[in-house]
């Protein structure tokens, strides 16, 4: 992967907290790497680093004041918006957080993200409670559904005294982030899943008890929209079966998107699609038992206990790896524990290429989070194992990889 930076332009952006000393390394590191870089800081930034330390580490000029315009040919934040190839913010504060989730623009740093087409990595950093707090986690959870991308804050020792999750990412591994987000799209680019067939599944199968009420499973659908997006951006030909999800699928005319309920119907779209694709990705939570009847009518209450007989689905994934012949078959294991043993189980037992695993019960990591930690395998161990991240960058790194396995070249 390219790990070079020669040729990139990066705006940085750095709001005021104590983190922004960082800030300094930053610069230095990716200009190092070989990109561009220029400084966009607020007022409050400048109380914890000066502009005369970015600059001199940039060699660029750095801005702070939207109305101080030194070029009249020009309009800096406009300038700057179209220059950059990445927009990033760190440290962002809750405050800056905020102004992006809700469209406000009323500094040199706010009106030029606004202004910006450019793809966005925000780094957040903050006390360990204001990261918690749900307006900062609902403007989290808007930005990242506008496809924002966000280097999770690590945790420790905090500025204010407090031990928790809040801190400024590592500089190191901020340009580290930027180094894979720049060979990942370099090789989104090339086109390398151009001419394959993909199918998809997502969310939770419904398993009809009566007609007000059924057995599913706690997904959300977002991790399969993920790879459907990634796969299509890729150059694939995407089919995504979906059952049960919390939002609608992704509005791309050119992917076949089939609406689906039960693990039956599930089934049997799948097994329509099986012969003719090259890569079946298994993402969607298909119920393992259904009930043996489902009522035609509501069920009324009656007595203190009702008994449910359950009979079991009929596994897909299974099915699918007893009659593998072309197909690349990668299949996701949602644990609770022992993560590693029952996803490698699980790859041999249904013959899969790859598989997916991830414990659901970590934070970063569960059912309807819009970021996932994954590790994944083949049949010889761990082939990849990724940190907390958007489970639009997971879908982008796993498709990556199943480009290389399927071409063997090296993207």
């Amino acid at each position: 992967m390219l790990k070079s930076l020669k040729g990139k332009t990066i705006l940085l952006g750095i709001t005021g907290g104590i983190a922004a000393y960082k800030a300094a390394a930053l610069t230095s590191k990716l200009v190092q790497k070989g990109a561009e870089v220029h400084v966009i800081m607020t007022a409050s930034a400048k109380q914890f680093i000066t502009e005369l330390t970015l600059q001199s580490l940039s060699k660029q000029r750095v801005y702070s004041d939207t109305f101080q315009e030194r070029d009249p040919s020009s309009i800096s934040h406009i300038d700057l918006a179209d220059s950059a190839d990445l927009v990033i913010v760190a440290p962002a504060t809750a405050n800056i957080i905020a102004k992006m989730a809700h469209g406000i623009a009323d500094d040199m740093l706010s009106t030029t993200l606004l202004a910006t087409t450019a793809p966005i990595m925000v780094a957040p950093a903050m006390n360990v409670h204001m990261y918690q707090h749900p307006a900062v986690l609902s403007n989290l959870d808007t930005l990242a559904k506008r496809g924002i991308q966000f280097i999770e804050p690590g945790e420790g020792l905090l500025a204010c005294g407090y031990v928790g999750k809040g801190r400024l990412e590592e500089p190191e591994t901020i340009v580290s982030n930027v180094e894979d987000f720049f060979a990942l799209q370099e090789s989104v680019k090339s086109s390398p899943l151009k001419g394959k067939k993909i199918v998809i599944t997502a969310g939770g199968t419904v398993e009809r008890i009566d007609p007000v009420r059924y057995i599913s499973n706690d997904s959300s659908g977002k991790m399969g929209f993920a790879l459907a997006r990634a796969a299509r951006a890729m150059g694939a030909e995407v089919t995504l079966i979906a059952a049960r999800t919390d939002e609608a699928p992704p509005q791309d005319p050119d992917m076949n998107v089939i609406r689906v309920q039960s693990a039956q119907e599930m089934y049997d779209a799948v097994t329509a699609q099986w012969d003719s694709c090259d890569i079946m990705i298994k993402a969607a939570a298909v119920s393992d038992y259904r009930p043996k009847q489902s009522e035609p009518s509501k069920i009324k209450k009656s007595g203190d206990t009702l008994t449910l007989e359950l009979i079991k689905t009929t596994d897909i994934l299974e099915t699918l790896g007893k009659n593998k012949d072309k197909q690349f078959l990668i299949g996701f294991a949602a644990e609770t524990g022992n993560t590693e043993f029952y996803a490698k189980d699980k790859l041999v037992r249904k013959n899969c290429d790859l598989i997916v695993a991830n414990n659901v019960a970590a934070a970063g990591a569960g059912f309807g989070s819009d970021t996932n930690i994954v590790s994944i395998y083949d049949v010889d161990g761990l082939v990849l194992e990724l940190p907390q991240l958007s489970k639009d960058e997971v879908a982008r790194r796993l498709l990556t990889l199943v480009a290389e396995r399927i071409t063997g070249a090296s993207l």
